[in-house]
């Protein structure tokens, strides 16, 4: 059984001007031990996703179906009482900018305690020696000094790092990164990376990366799902996505990121602007922007298709190769 189990979860915001769909029938597993990656640029529904599955969503988000079940307990409708036993306890977050997280009045090591406090039984001066240990095992220097400091003190990196040891404090079975390295130099970002990879495999827990970062996901993911306006429309294993994208909207974010086979050429930008998730469109939700669109990508959504036992995407384009290589095949047949 998966550590995680997600089924036909669908957010919504009601807002003045209606209901903003932010999350559509998303379904994903998430084993032991495990890093899946969630990816898609600002908008697609990545960040609400782990806000539902923590049930931290804003006044006007509310689940409006499916499914999410953590170690064989359902979440969705368990109650204010239950969650506070699974966040920050057996599931945290670390979110996207530290320095909006932590709150500027008190010291770090006030908040590293309070955190475990709140989630576990020890004392003040197991508190205090747990937290010391926190910020040695994600390489803060003289972790005992920096207990009285407060966030101002710290760089953008450092802040993060105290955020990571914050999140890891009470050891969860999942940790949710909500774009952990997004304000980050290029160099401190491959530290955190190292860092949450290093961790991961000391203590075994699964990890859930939110990023639009795709360099990212190659360096730290086992699979990956890709959303697009608060869908997924490709999912399967990091080299599946890589290797063998077979959604227009994949294919798209690929091209537009640099590689070393790519340093001479220009990169291609995904034309035309995300959708307007007040009024979803009746077909695919991308046929809009995508250079491939047929007839019926705007006359009806593709449901997922399975490419092979380790990769599913819900494109047109897929069925309509299928269709011709069936053809060919037949006139082979035929002809021979």
């Amino acid at each position: 059984m998966a550590l995680l189990e997600v089924r036909n979860l669908s957010t919504s915001f009601f807002t003045d001007e209606g209901e903003v769909r932010a999350v559509n029938g998303v379904s994903f597993d998430l084993e032991r031990g495990r890093v899946l990656g969630i990816v898609g640029e600002s908008g697609s529904g990545k960040s609400v996703t782990a806000y539902s599955i923590m049930q931290i969503l804003a006044s006007t988000g509310r689940i409006v179906g499916g499914s999410v079940r953590f170690d064989g307990q359902e979440l969705v409708g368990a109650g204010e009482k239950v969650m506070k036993t699974v966040r920050g306890n057996r599931i945290s977050i670390i979110f996207q900018d530290p320095m909006t997280s932590l709150n500027p009045t008190y010291t770090i090591g006030r908040q590293l305690m309070e955190a475990i406090l709140l989630h576990t039984d020890r004392n003040r001066e197991q508190a205090h020696e747990r937290a010391v240990e926190m910020l040695r095992l994600v390489n803060v220097n003289e972790p005992e000094k920096r207990m009285k400091q407060y966030p101002y003190e710290f760089s953008g990196g450092m802040r993060q790092r105290v955020m990571i040891a914050m999140a890891l404090a009470c050891e969860p079975d999942i940790l949710i990164a909500d774009e952990p390295t997004t304000a980050l130099d290029v160099t401190i970002q491959a530290g955190i990376l190292e860092l949450m990879k290093d961790i991961q495999k000391k203590i075994g827990m699964a990890i859930i990366m939110i990023t639009h970062d795709l360099g990212v996901v190659a360096q730290l993911c086992d699979e990956v799902i890709v959303m697009y306006a608060g869908a997924i429309c490709e999912q399967g294993t990091a080299d599946e996505i890589f290797y063998n994208p077979k959604h227009e909207y994949t294919k798209g974010l690929l091209r537009s990121i640099p590689t070393a086979s790519n340093t001479d050429q220009k990169l291609e930008p995904i034309s035309g602007t995300p959708i307007d998730l007040l009024n979803m469109p009746k077909g695919c939700p991308f046929a809009p922007r995508c250079d491939a669109a047929m007839k019926i990508c705007i006359r009806s959504r593709c449901e997922r298709m399975e490419i092979n036992e380790h990769h599913a995407a819900a494109c047109w384009q897929n069925l309509r190769e299928e269709m011709l290589r069936a053809g060919v095949e037949q006139k082979g047949g035929e002809q021979s």
